[in-house]
């Protein structure tokens, strides 16, 4: 893994959304090989329950922009201290369907057990960069989405946990500047807009 592309990279800005919110991409090496930190949400929340997401939270108040905003959501969850986060850059801003632009920082963190703190976080999952790249791993979808419009969805399946919606196409420009994984340029399957999703 190169984090120099990460660092080169000028990211786009999301202005025109209702609300903020900021996560962090955490890269660590575990057992030799670089990893990277997904929390699974709980089960009993309103906005993408169950789904793997990065750490983080919508923007409050006294949060000193979005990088604050990252490192107390992060803190929150899964116990990062925010000494402990080496930020590295970040990536575009993206819009979600709960009306939110969601800023993505990526961060190198120490490898150690976190924990979630919080009753948002169901689980943590550090899943392998060798994992993540495989292609063998990863299928995408094209369908017309009611916010988005016609739009590809990117699917990574490793270790029984699978990383779509936002968090996967934040992943994916992720992989794109920081390793040789490049996106298929087909998708393996066109659906209607409300067929069901593959997890």
């Amino acid at each position: 893994m190169d984090l120099s592309g990460v660092r080169r990279h000028e990211p786009t800005t999301v202005t025109d959304q209702e609300r903020e919110a900021a996560v962090i991409a955490p890269i660590l090496e575990r057992d030799g090989e670089p990893s990277i930190l997904f929390t699974k949400r709980a089960d009993h929340l309103s906005d993408h329950p169950g789904q793997m997401s990065f750490p983080g939270g919508g923007r409050e108040p006294e949060d000193d922009g979005l990088w604050a905003t990252a490192l107390r959501e992060a803190n929150e969850e899964i116990g990062l201290d925010p000494a402990e986060a080496d930020r590295v850059g970040r990536l575009d801003d993206i819009r979600t369907v709960t009306r939110y632009s969601v800023r993505p920082y990526v961060a190198e963190i120490p490898d150690r057990e976190y924990e979630p703190c919080d009753g948002e976080v169901a689980e943590i999952a550090v899943l392998s960069l060798s994992a993540l790249t495989d292609l063998d791993n990863y299928e995408s979808e094209r369908r017309d989405h009611p916010y988005y419009g016609d739009i590809r969805l990117h699917f990574f399946y490793v270790d029984g946990y699978t990383v779509w919606g936002a968090t996967a196409r934040m992943l994916v420009q992720l992989l794109e500047l920081a390793t040789d994984w490049v996106m298929p340029p087909e998708v393996d399957r066109v659906v209607d807009p409300d067929a069901e999703y593959p997890v």
